[in-house]
């Protein structure tokens, strides 16, 4: 029973996480709309000439590395604290197939990063100010466009939680 006690504190952990992450996000933005009968001015114009050209672009694609990453923290040769992490690839349209192609390599190399983050101490304390985070977002980046070159647009952190053990 001792040994199941970390994992079921982790479970209730991601849960609760996810729960506040559900309920404490923001309300969707209703688009704009613009009033019938007003004259239009040429910034009108020019705004809506440039709001065709950005729909004719395509938007960027968003792939989600399935599982999470589950990464110890280790002090003092005794495991502290667990990290879970789900991350997602944002790339140029049309990258899913070469993404989930490389993915056992992708999921390889961030464990990599991942694991000397925590070995540097990157998961102890506020773990998650942005000064903290950047210099992982940025490994990860790089290592990613080793095999996916400059279709890879950023590596996104969607969900990060800390369990002590």
């Amino acid at each position: 029973m001792a040994k199941l006690l970390p994992i079921i504190m982790l479970l209730i952990g991601i849960g609760g996480g996810i729960g506040a992450g559900i309920m404490l996000a923001p309300a969707p933005e209703e688009s704009e709309v613009a009033a019938a009968g007003e004259g239009h001015d040429a910034s009108q114009e020019e705004s809506t000439e440039e709001h065709a050209e950005d729909e004719n672009a395509e938007p960027n694609e968003f792939i989600k590395i399935n599982n999470q990453f589950v990464i110890p923290v280790v002090e003092r040769d005794q495991m502290t604290a667990m990290v879970v992490l789900s991350l997602s690839l944002e790339t140029k349209p049309g990258m899913s197939g070469k993404v989930h192609s490389f993915e056992p390599k992708l999921r390889d190399v961030f464990l990599r990063v991942l694991f000397d983050h925590a070995n540097m101490g990157g998961f102890r304390g506020a773990f998650t100010r942005s000064e903290i985070l950047d210099p992982l977002r940025t490994s990860l980046r790089e290592e990613a466009r080793r095999f996916l070159g400059s279709d890879l647009v950023d590596v996104l952190i969607l969900e990060i939680t800390r369990q002590d053990v």
